[in-house]
């Protein structure tokens, strides 16, 4: 088995902590702009259209991946402690709901500055799914997304007293590996096609396919509640997306 004995704390100043988790999310932004950005303006996007396009949708996606994830919780904590709905440094962003919110908020944005909505998405696909595997490292090292307990020679055992696991000493199927190998999948996927189509938005749509087919899959594999007929609520979420699509 592989030893997790990382403090999700990576400093700690007066009451102030910097977690590996809101480090690898700064990370990811960056990485992914720094992909994003050539290919953007690539296919004619303004410098000017492209940051205010992610201003909008960097507000949406933290807004709506919280109140997804709080959501699917059991809401008792969240009512009797409301500032907990957006304390993000104890875990919790569902990925789906920041594509919607970011969607969402993109969406009025261009309709406000009257903006090219499908060139914007289609850039904002490469940089979600680099963005992405970033903070799957921050997964890592928080142990927030596991998968079931498992004898595999691969599963991660948390020992730190401030991992997010369920149980400690336990080997668990490495969840947040799987989903990292899948951003990796789709980024190749994507960066091959992404000169290939000549409708606007179609590498967006090729995005939430890959993406909601690998959540699909890779949730057999977590540790989740199911919801209803074998099936978590990732899953009936990809089901949807995969019908809209």
């Amino acid at each position: 088995m592989i030893v997790i004995n990382i403090d999700p704390v990576l400093l700690e100043i007066g009451p102030l902590a910097v977690r590996w988790y809101g480090l690898m999310y700064v990370v990811g932004i960056l990485a992914g702009l720094y992909i994003a950005l050539p290919y953007a303006r690539a296919i004619g996007l303004l410098d000017e259209q492209i940051w205010t396009a992610f201003g909008w949708g960097f507000v949406g996606a933290l807004l709506g991946g919280r109140l997804y994830y709080v959501a699917q919780q059991p809401l008792g904590p969240y009512l009797a402690e409301p500032w907990r709905i957006l304390a993000t440094w104890e875990g919790g962003m569902a990925f789906f709901g920041a594509i919607f919110g970011a969607v969402i908020a993109v969406a009025i944005a261009t309709w406000r500055y009257k903006l090219p909505y499908w060139l914007l998405a289609d850039a904002g696909g490469i940089f979600a799914t680099v963005g992405q595997a970033f903070g799957r490292i921050g997964n890592v090292v928080n142990g927030d997304v596991i998968g079931y307990p498992t004898d595999m020679p691969w599963g991660f055992v948390y020992v730190h007293p401030r991992s997010f696991v369920p149980e400690k000493g336990v080997a668990y199927h490495p969840a947040a590996v799987y989903e990292l190998l899948g951003n990796i999948v789709i980024f190749v996927i994507l960066w091959r096609l992404r000169f290939r189509f000549r409708t606007p938005g179609m590498l967006f749509a090729v995005y939430l396919v890959l993406y909601s087919a690998s959540q699909f899959i890779l949730f057999f594999w977590r540790a989740n509640e199911i919801v209803g007929f074998g099936l978590k609520q990732a899953q009936w979420t990809a089901i949807f997306v995969l019908l809209a699509c």
